[in-house]
């Protein structure tokens, strides 16, 4: 029978995390970065008090797949078009490119084995973690602010798919685009069939009745479409880490809400995930990590701010596109905050450690500097916002919204 022991603690410390945290308001550090560490020290790597058993990797696992269904809820369809799309695809494919470029030198110094492999994990940018920055700097409805929105967005569903192309199936490449092309298709189809059933005004007035009720019907359904989709993406041979992020995306369309039947929905659903399961992802994350190969050579640690100033590279020298529609000083900016990378890095280090395509100490390295880039990126490119806005009001500037942004 499964223990709880070693849950326990997890549990307990994925609550202490944050609980902390709030004790020091003015530190400006997302909770993800502490449990990953709180998990390290409670890990084998320091006091050695707690292992990733059965209980803690079932959760584990069901959290890295509701992280992934929450950042497929959070695309916002509506916003990616026109000139914002065309500049964050093309920026994404110059990322990419300068990706594989990054990692082939790193392969050429003997630092890497699988260049594709790093080359995808670096393209990624983590969503959820500037989402909170642009709100509370009040920009997330800029031009600025929805083209990092924007840009993060592809990124993170790019990142997806390229993993799921390169690194699952087992015909190759070309079987594997098709198996992909079956999932978008079964995507499809479950979209229309809930959109039809949605227009019958018996299954509606149900689904209100029951939505705020021990019932919770529309978080069951959530639930439902989460696992049903990672299971079949399972099934074919896929990584269920793409399959939970399509249904997040399918939620996202579905779930327009326009005459707000159910505006608490999206709020529940980040309840279940950011308040049971995610965070023990997290914190068994930093359990698993092999700190002892980090450290176990200066060339391993060396790895950490280089991996870190690939990071920038890779995700900052492609926001130069947004010079048609930012300043310059914005457009520095929104090339730091796109470096920010983290839950993507650890669930794909994960997978390619699983597929012994990543070392321990290769995949500690790369998790560093995630957590370096959660904790130096946003918080610099809130001084530099912050310092910009006292400038223009130090000169009397009075121009309102950032500098001479066009307008989308």
């Amino acid at each position: 029978m499964p223990s709880f022991d070693n849950l326990l603690i997890v549990v307990a410390v994925a609550f202490a995390a944050p609980l902390v945290l709030g004790f020091f308001p003015g530190v400006k550090l997302p909770s993800v970065v502490l449990e990953i560490l709180a998990g390290i020290v409670i890990g084998p790597s320091v006091l050695g008090i707690v292992e990733v058993d059965e209980s803690v990797e079932v959760i584990a696992v069901i959290g890295l797949a509701f992280l992934l269904f929450l950042a497929g809820l959070e695309v916002e369809f509506d916003k990616l078009r026109g000139s914002v799309l065309r500049l964050t695809l093309m920026g994404f494919a110059i990322s990419f490119a300068i990706a594989l470029v990054v990692a082939l030198l790193l392969k050429a110094t003997g630092l890497i084995e699988t260049p594709l492999l790093i080359a995808i994990i670096l393209c990624a940018t983590s969503l959820g973690v500037l989402i909170p920055v642009l709100k509370d700097a009040g920009e997330i409805s800029s031009t600025f602010g929805q083209l990092i929105v924007a840009a993060s967005t592809i990124a993170d569903f790019g990142a997806v798919i390229l993993l799921s192309i390169f690194f699952s199936g087992e015909g190759g490449v070309g079987s594997t685009l098709l198996l992909i092309g079956s999932l978008v298709l079964l995507a499809i189809v479950v979209f229309i069939a809930v959109k039809t059933a949605d227009r019958s005004s018996l299954i509606r007035d149900d689904l209100v009745r029951l939505q705020d009720t021990t019932a919770q019907i529309r978080v069951r359904g959530a639930v439902v479409l989460l696992v049903g989709f990672a299971a079949i993406a399972d099934a074919l041979g896929l990584e269920t880490i793409l399959g939970a992020f399509m249904a997040g995306a399918i939620l996202s369309l579905l779930d327009r809400d326009e005459a707000m039947t159910h505006p608490e929905f999206r709020l529940k659903l980040e309840a279940v995930g950011f308040g049971i399961f995610i965070p023990v992802f997290f914190v068994s994350s930093g359990v698993n990590y092999d700190l002892d190969a980090l450290l176990s050579s200066a060339s391993n640690v060396a790895m950490v701010p280089i991996f870190l100033a690939a990071l920038v590279a890779v995700r900052g020298i492609p926001a130069l596109l947004y010079r048609r529609l930012l300043d310059a000083r914005h457009t520095a900016i929104a090339g730091l905050m796109q470096a920010t990378s983290l839950p993507f890095i650890v669930a794909a280090v994960a997978i390619g450690e699983d597929l012994d395509l990543i070392d321990p100490a290769e995949g500690a390295a790369l998790i560093g500097a995630g957590l370096l880039s959660v904790l130096i990126f946003p918080a610099l490119g809130l001084s530099m916002l912050k310092r910009g806005e006292s400038a223009r009001s130090d000169a009397g500037a009075g121009e309102g919204e950032p500098d001479s942004m066009m307008a989308m």
